[in-house]
């Protein structure tokens, strides 16, 4: 089965043509068109200028994705698009022009949740994952832990009472000077950091949520103490050090989520996901408890569309149909 895939909840254009079947998860061609450089110069996505940006670009990709994948459009079998959570402008435009191409080509329209696309991405990079498992997406937008019990039955376990655990990292990096979006140099600065220089708070909480602000909260405190003493401000240690805290922090409250669930598979998926000492954390957690350890590849853990089609096929195959009053939403539910 080829889904043509439409994502636009964030800053992020992405379209994309996968094959789903049996044994089969493949990408044909998958092309996102970034908005880093439209919203650097304010330091975080202005969802006003998201939305233009995303209909200013939408039909090209999408022809793009459709040549790259050698697909005509009468060969698609149906079309998908993330339709919750996000910025509501952006998803409208996705939303929009996903029901104006199926309608206009009489192909069934299926609408995903933008998390289950996450997850979904680690299905398309190991051909042996299958539910049940816990998944946690980490992003800017998103701290879920999730217990997937099927590839369309989902339950929140825990997530984060304020802020996500990417937005945290790139408050973080933007009080430090790194440019939007931060958490990349945090990465690469936190290998050069004592991460034992700075005691910074936990953002686990008791009962496994997560709060994210005292930590951010923490380091802008830190480096304001720094400049009104004259002290020098070690970039590199504030980030291995705030990294370690993320990292202790997640570790611990995954380690309780699969006590709960028992569950012997574990998926990290989102744009935080990405992070390499986060990933080695996590995997020597599971590594110390026998547990699977699966995520994808870089290129699938920030927004794309590929993640959105993998999810879609469950959907579609669960009896999953949008009609023409399909509408975004801003939140969602799993």
């Amino acid at each position: 089965m080829k889904i043509l895939a439409i994502e636009s909840s964030c800053d992020e254009t992405a379209t994309a043509v996968v094959e789903m079947g049996d044994g089969v998860r493949r990408i044909l061609s998958s092309v996102v068109a970034s908005q880093i450089e439209i919203h650097k110069r304010f330091g975080g996505v202005v969802p006003e200028v998201a939305g233009r940006a995303h209909i200013e670009c939408i039909a090209r990709i999408t022809r793009e994705t459709l040549d790259e994948s050698e697909t005509a459009l009468s060969d698609i079998d149906a079309i998908a698009v993330t339709a919750r959570p996000g910025l509501i402008g952006a998803l409208l435009v996705g939303v929009n022009f996903a029901k104006s191409l199926a309608f206009a080509n009489r192909k069934p329209l299926v609408d995903v949740d933008h998390i289950r696309g996450h997850v979904a991405a680690a299905y398309l990079a190991h051909p042996d994952l299958a539910p049940p498992f816990l998944a946690m997406v980490a992003s800017g937008g998103h701290t879920s832990i999730i217990d997937v019990r099927s590839y369309t039955d989902y339950a929140l376990v825990a997530g984060t009472r304020d802020d996500a655990v990417g937005e945290a990292f790139d408050k973080a990096a933007r009080v430090l000077g790194i440019p939007y979006p931060g958490g990349a140099e945090m990465d690469r600065l936190a290998d050069y950091g004592d991460e034992h220089a700075i005691k910074f708070p936990s953002p686990a909480l008791e009962g496994g949520e997560f709060s994210f602000s005292g930590l951010k909260t923490a380091v802008i405190n830190h480096v304001h103490t720094c400049e009104q003493r004259g002290e020098e401000i070690n970039r590199e240690d504030i980030a291995s050090s705030f990294t370690r805290a993320v990292c202790d922090g997640i570790c611990r409250q995954i380690a309780l989520a699969l006590d709960k669930t028992g569950r012997e598979r574990f998926v990290l998926a989102g744009g935080v996901a990405a992070n390499s000492h986060l990933r080695a954390s996590l995997s020597e957690l599971c590594e110390s408890r026998g547990i699977g350890f699966y995520v994808p590849p870089k290129q699938l853990c920030g927004d794309n569309a590929a993640m959105i089609g993998a999810q879609a096929y469950y959907e579609y195959m669960a009896g999953v149909r949008a009609s023409t009053s399909l509408n975004a939403c801003a939140t969602g539910e799993l």
